[in-house]
């Protein structure tokens, strides 16, 4: 007799069908684990978001774009926090730096590197034309106490100033905000989320480096022999990825050449079939493994 003419027949396909989905979902869970093996996958995250020319309609771009990433650190059960935020003028931000918090936050988020493209009607334009826009995503490990990172201390310009978000008459009246700028290589990082000036600074150089360990990585992994593959230089043109809404609805990675038509679960948050294409496609190019020997980075020689 066929199971499936009996009375519970169909409960039996429902059921099938749920235990089909949960082990695809735990093969898919370990498949990633596998391809996160790199050096620094297991770490935080530092993410910048950073618009492009275009005013308002990147900037708006740019908030996006930090919703979606806040988002998907939700549905990780990861835990992020906004420390530093600069809001646009009318609409959007003019910058963002967050800490997503979670297992192989890093090793997720490192896909999302590069220069992301919308393409829609312009909310902002009365004559309702398309526009173009662009915005920078930026990504470091956050870096343990324990690496040796040498940051001297004449190097340093430090700047405080009034924290230009929510925050309440402390805010208002406070110069907390922090800005420290690294003479020898141009890097200026921000901090404004915490209360006191101290910790917004302690935050801040945490950050810094982060950026440092992140730049002197990069410049030893291009010493052996390619070992980054074929990274882009973060730069306007290089977009990693497209979002079109007009004329038709389409999202597509121009690394993996994954396209997916249905626009409105990524940008809440659902990105994870980039991640994994990503992550596949750079499968054979794996960096420098967690089981190596993390290296001492000392930045005091420029």
């Amino acid at each position: 007799m066929n199971i499936l003419s009996e009375d519970d027949g169909e409960l039996f396909i429902e059921e099938f069908t749920s235990d089909v989905k949960i082990v695809k979902e735990r093969v898919e869970t370990l498949e990633l684990k596998h391809l996160l093996s790199g050096l620094l996958d297991r770490k935080n995250a530092i993410l910048e978001i950073h618009p492009g020319a275009g005013g308002t309609e990147s900037q708006d771009w740019a908030q996006i774009l930090m919703r979606m990433y806040l988002r998907w650190a939700e549905r990780k059960g990861f835990k992020s926090e906004i420390l530093d935020l600069q809001h646009g003028e009318e609409a959007g931000i003019k910058s963002a730096t967050i800490t997503i918090s979670g297992p192989y936050a890093y090793g997720y988020l490192r896909s999302e590197i590069g220069v992301h493209r919308l393409v829609r009607i312009s909310p902002f334009d009365a004559n309702k034309r398309r526009h173009t826009s662009f915005t920078a995503v930026l990504v470091y490990p956050e870096v343990d106490e324990d690496i040796e990172i040498e940051i001297r201390e004449e190097d340093l310009r430090i700047d405080t100033f009034r924290a230009s978000g929510a925050g309440g008459q402390h805010v208002n009246k406070t110069s907390s905000a922090v800005r420290i700028t690294h003479i020898p290589t141009g890097i200026v990082v921000s901090c404004q989320n915490e209360r006191s000036q101290h910790k917004n600074r302690a935050m801040a150089m945490k950050i810094l480096k982060a950026r440092l360990y992140d730049m002197k990585m990069r410049e030893q992994e291009e010493k052996m022999e390619n070992i980054i593959g074929d990274k882009k230089e973060i730069a306007w043109g290089n977009q990693i990825r497209s979002y079109i809404l007009h004329p038709y609805r389409m999202i597509k990675d121009h690394r993996t050449g994954l396209e997916i038509g249905n626009v409105e679960p990524v940008l809440d948050g659902d990105i994870d079939p980039f991640i994994r294409a990503y992550l596949k496609k750079n499968a054979l190019k794996a960096p420098e493994t967690e089981n190596s020997k993390e290296k001492e980075v000392s930045l005091s020689e420029k």
